[in-house]
């Protein structure tokens, strides 16, 4: 038997941090959540900070987020065959206009955490946001609670900010079947018991 119930999965935190390793799923997840929030009302800046993967990114969305009234912050070159590691001043708008709800998308690993690294001491300051760590524990690296728990040490130790909550999105793309995600459920309990944060979400 299975049970519908509506709930609102919404963090209620004016900033959403989505981080987590290559290939976790963090993008999409960005993705969806920021049109989630419009849905709710809400008026949305998503920013790409990821300028560690030039392949897959919010900017792939560019247009549907124009017509759904979302603002999108990308690097100039993004999607482009040029790729150089810069972030446009838009970005500031994350953490000066506490109007908007902000999205952020975090490039993989350590390395993309130090773009966040430079807004790290007024989202802190602020003390209104949520750092989601996305797991897919059927990525090399992080198959294991302890594996995942060095990204995120050092995920944190590159940007300066604590994660607040853990995303299990354990999946094998197109051939993703039930008992994927439910074998997922024991590693992910576990790291959440590691790391003593609320497990938010199974997508």
């Amino acid at each position: 038997i299975i049970i519908y119930t509506e709930v609102d999965i919404m963090l209620d935190k004016r900033i959403t941090i989505f981080c987590g390793h290559y290939g976790s799923g963090k993008t999409n997840l960005a993705v969806n959540y920021a049109f989630y929030l419009k849905n709710k009302g809400k008026e949305v800046v998503v920013s790409d900070l990821d300028i560690i993967n030039p392949f897959f990114r919010t900017k792939d969305s560019e247009e549907e987020f124009r017509k759904a009234g979302i603002e999108l912050i990308s690097p100039q070159f993004a999607n482009s065959n040029v790729d150089l590691p810069a972030l446009p001043p838009e970005t500031y708008k994350i953490v000066q206009n506490k109007q908007k709800y902000a999205v952020l998308d975090i490039g993989g690993d350590d390395r993309g955490a130090y773009a966040l690294g430079r807004y790290a001491p007024y989202i802190l300051e602020e003390n209104d946001y949520e750092m989601v760590f996305v797991a897919n524990f059927y990525r090399p690296l992080t198959t294991t609670a302890e594996d995942a728990l060095e990204v995120m040490r050092e995920i944190e130790a590159a940007c300066g900010i604590p994660f607040t909550c853990i995303v299990n999105n354990s999946n094998l793309g197109g051939e993703t079947t039930a008992a994927t995600v439910l074998a997922s459920l024991p590693i992910a309990e576990a790291l959440c018991e590691e790391t003593g944060l609320p497990l938010w979400l199974h997508t």
